[in-house]
């Protein structure tokens, strides 16, 4: 059997799915390498949700895909940008969302980390960011999670500089009652971010960063680094003092900041290995064994779709995300919060798909085959 897909200019091209999947078996939890999978929301496709009503969650299912992720020995990440906060999901939403995964892990003993960050407000002075932060550290830790603190959209417009940026997180990290994650989200995923640590220059706004966590290394677990430039996660990862460990968000170079070299390496927490779990979680069993090469083998080629999904604007990877989760058979149908499955073109849907399919991603590659002709049907394009 064969599909026709679309190109970026308009023509189609014939292409012939794999026919058996790579199917990596659920095995235990990792070992050299602590690894969270950002695990995105299901939509209620049925809810009757107008333009800017809060978003309707199927828990069945966005519950059920988080067991899939433990099954595989990942961790989740709670309640992140992969589960649409400030792109659909509110902070309302967010709240059910953490206290239903921390005692969804506890049954299933899973790990779950969760994130608090301030998108109750749009906009507030620093001290309302605090108590926001404070609210949402709460219910985390309420839950039993362990805690991201995110960026604030809302700190990045009130912060005058560093010094606001070192004040807000050192109130919370004294209160903090077990070590965080710290998340540096690049203006590439969140453009309300940039400046973020007081300061355009990346070099600057690393200084802050880390003297933040220098104050407080007992309460930082680890800081996820999401700008996309392997050598500054790199060389902010030397800098770290002895026991914070560094998770990487690359999305792009995560292979080889994973894999490491002889002065340390990168945890992971990526959105990526929402689509990847099983294949990921195989790859670090290898890495386990101290077989760098056979790791490298496994989840170097996944790296052509991880930018694929990623590419600009990079906020919207989320749709790819879900448009692979449907066609895994995670979930029945492709929506998402706030309708973002319209967020990306036909050409772009398709070659995830082929992407995807090549590297047998797909359980049921029949079932991702017809499921991608369903859609392609629907907007005019005839098999």
């Amino acid at each position: 059997m064969t599909i026709r897909l679309p190109r970026p200019g308009g023509a189609l091209h014939t292409y012939e799915p794999r026919a058996e999947p790579l199917a990596p078996a659920p095995g235990a939890p990792l070992a050299s390498r602590t690894v969270f999978s950002a695990a995105h929301v299901v939509a209620d496709p049925y809810a009757d949700v107008p333009p800017g009503a809060p978003a309707a969650v199927d828990w069945d299912a966005t519950l059920a895909f988080r067991r899939h992720l433990w099954s595989h020995g990942l961790g989740v990440a709670e309640a992140m940008d992969t589960a649409q906060r400030g792109m659909g999901l509110d902070w309302a939403g967010a709240a059910e969302l953490i206290r239903r995964s921390a005692a969804e892990a506890r049954a299933a003993g899973g790990r779950i980390a969760c994130g608090a960050g301030t998108d109750q407000l749009t906009a507030g002075s620093l001290a309302e960011v605090r108590a926001a932060y404070e609210e949402q550290l709460a219910v985390v830790e309420e839950s039993g999670a362990q805690a991201v603190l995110m960026a604030s959209r809302a700190l990045a417009g009130a912060a005058s500089g560093p010094e606001d940026y070192l004040e807000v997180y050192g109130h919370l990290l004294r209160q903090a009652a077990e070590p965080v994650i710290l998340h540096w989200l690049g203006p590439m995923f969140d453009p309300a971010l940039e400046g973020y640590w007081g300061a355009d220059d990346l070099d600057a706004a690393t200084e802050t960063f880390l003297e933040i966590i220098a104050a407080h290394p007992d309460k930082v677990d680890g800081v996820k680094v999401s700008l996309l430039d392997a050598g500054r996660e790199i060389a902010l990862r030397r800098a770290l003092p002895d026991g914070v460990r560094c998770y990487t968000g690359d999305d792009f170079h995560y292979p080889e900041l994973i894999a490491g070299d002889d002065q340390g390496f990168s945890h992971a927490l990526l959105g990526i290995f929402d689509p990847l779990g099983p294949l990921a979680a195989e790859a670090v069993r290898v890495l386990d064994t101290g077989d760098a090469e056979g790791f490298r083998r496994l989840l170097d080629p996944t790296v052509e779709l991880s930018r694929h999904l990623f590419a600009p604007p990079t906020r919207f990877y989320k749709t790819g995300v879900v448009l692979l989760a449907w066609l895994a058979g995670h979930q029945d149908h492709f929506a998402m919060v706030g309708g973002l499955q319209s967020a990306r073109s036909l050409p772009h849907l398709a070659r995830a798909y082929e992407l995807a399919d090549d590297l047998g991603l797909f359980p049921d590659p029949k079932l991702a085959e017809e499921r991608m002709k369903n859609l392609l049907a629907v907007y005019g394009v005839n098999q």
